[in-house]
């Protein structure tokens, strides 16, 4: 028995409809389909089909063996030419194919696998962009200290921290909406583009062969199609969907890696089921695994990424296919590892918990630092000179700072020392309301994570079936 390789991202983290788009049984099926729209149109056009034919390859379309399929391959060293002769031989005819060449098959079914693959990323995103707007809508008014360079810097809102990442999203989202609505399709063109063998089997009509693919691209279900191509379509295509992914997941990643900074600080969680188990040493680990997994992703669509651009803009006279064996891996797997990160991305925003305590507490820790510019202000309307002032609280926030470190205090007593500097001229009563109020000062925060929900609710009324969507149980 051999034993087989297996492909990690459709066995582990691929849901079974992105696996069928782009399993081997899966594409032959897509390409006997094409093949009986093509002869169905060939028919309907004019070209002879013997009655009974058409009936007889669509019996047998189902009939797929892989094994049998790679055997006529390594004796005719051409993959289509196998399967050409495997569907026609159980057919019992040879009538597929007319007037084509390999790529007017492979090109077109590999765009109609990417069109499809467009759509089920885009009914997951959605959804995913539905679970960041319900999250930052729970958590609206949750102050916290928002952090830059890793550096506590303001008050913000959980909220508003899951509004930002989900809006990056959005934009991803929405620069996928736009690769589907204008994706093309290479058409049905030829061996270098030109369709002489199609305007040669309707004896000389042009205007057939282009009516034959217009009937092929309703078949697609892709509304646009390329022009004057060559033999392959523009591989600069391939990169901009492989890019478009990237896109669409780096809001993810970025939500991902700061939801893994803050379960450090136990301020979040990502979950943790039942049963679960962190660390195979230290039973009291609860790692944020599913977030490691998302940002896993994200580097192997970024080298995806890099695959497709070095194949873009190299290509040769009408064309060539070098860039075969770089697409076999590609496509693919950008796909599948695109689902295993909304299949995760939909499970984390599923099961994360906030530990409001907890980020309190952070709060209240920094808080007086993050408010010594508001102290500043108070105590030049109370007659300090700027200054002056400043130099005070610089001392005074550099030495506590310096004690909480060194453990000297236990708790952020900064207002307390201001209050007691005359230089200042502020009593603790005013330090304390401009503390009261620091606390709740997040600017617009929550009118931020309001417009971002209005915006996502937009989305899934053009889109309702992303509106129920849940995702599968992962590993």
């Amino acid at each position: 028995m051999t034993d087989a390789i297996s492909n990690v991202l459709a066995e582990r983290y691929a849901t079974p409809a992105m696996r069928a788009l782009w399993s081997g049984e899966g594409k032959v099926r897509l390409e006997r389909d094409y093949w009986i729209a093509v002869l169905k149109g060939q028919r309907d056009l004019g070209i002879p089909v013997p009655e009974g034919v058409i009936e007889s390859y669509e019996r047998v379309k189902d009939q797929v063996n892989l094994t049998s399929i790679m055997e006529r391959e390594r004796v005719t060293r051409h993959d289509v030419k196998a399967r050409i002769e495997e569907f026609c031989d159980l057919a019992g005819h040879e009538h597929i194919h007319k007037g084509m060449t390999s790529r007017d098959l492979t090109e077109n079914v590999e765009q109609l696998q990417v069109f499809r693959a467009l759509l089920e990323v885009r009914k997951k995103s959605v959804a995913a962009l539905a679970g960041f707007a319900r999250r930052a809508a729970q958590t609206r008014d949750i102050p916290m200290t928002a952090r830059t360079h890793n550096v506590a810097a303001q008050v913000t809102t959980v909220g508003k921290r899951i509004a930002m990442f989900g809006e990056e999203m959005l934009l991803g989202v929405q620069a996928l909406n736009d690769l589907i609505a204008s994706y093309p399709a290479r058409g049905l063109k030829g061996a270098v583009g030109t369709r002489l063998d199609q305007i040669t089997l309707f004896n000389g009509d042009a205007a057939k062969a282009r009516a034959l693919e217009e009937r092929i691209l309703h078949h697609l279900g892709i509304s646009a199609a390329l022009d004057a191509v060559g033999q392959v379509y523009p591989r600069s295509l391939d990169m901009q969907v492989v890019s478009t992914l990237t896109h669409v997941a780096s809001g993810a990643g970025s939500f991902a890696k700061t939801l893994r900074l803050m379960a450090g600080h136990e301020l979040a969680s990502e979950g943790f089921a039942k049963g679960q188990v962190g660390s195979s040493a230290m039973p009291h680990k609860m790692n944020s695994r599913s977030c490691e997994r998302i940002n896993g992703f994200h580097v192997i669509l970024k080298g995806y990424l890099a695959m497709a651009a070095g194949l873009a803009g190299d290509q040769w006279n009408e064309g060539d296919v070098s860039c075969s064996v770089v697409r076999r891996v590609m496509l693919p797997d950008a796909f599948l590892a695109m689902d295993g990160l909304l299949e995760t991305l939909l499970t984390v925003l599923n099961q994360m918990e906030v530990f409001e305590a907890v980020v309190e507490q952070e709060l209240m820790r920094y808080l007086p630092f993050l408010l010594t510019t508001t102290v500043l202000m108070e105590a030049v309307k109370a007659g300090a000179g700027r200054e002056a002032a400043h130099e005070a609280i610089k001392e005074h926030a550099v030495a506590v700072a310096r004690d909480m470190r060194t453990g000297k205090v236990s708790h952020n007593d900064l207002l307390a020392r201001l209050a007691a500097d005359s230089r200042l001229g502020l009593n603790a009563t005013a330090l304390d309301a401009v503390m009261a109020q620091g606390k709740a000062n997040s600017g617009d925060a929550p009118e931020q994570v309001d417009h971002f929900v209005a915006r996502v609710d937009k989305l899934l009324a053009a889109y309702p079936e992303a509106a129920g969507y849940e995702p599968g149980s992962i590993l």
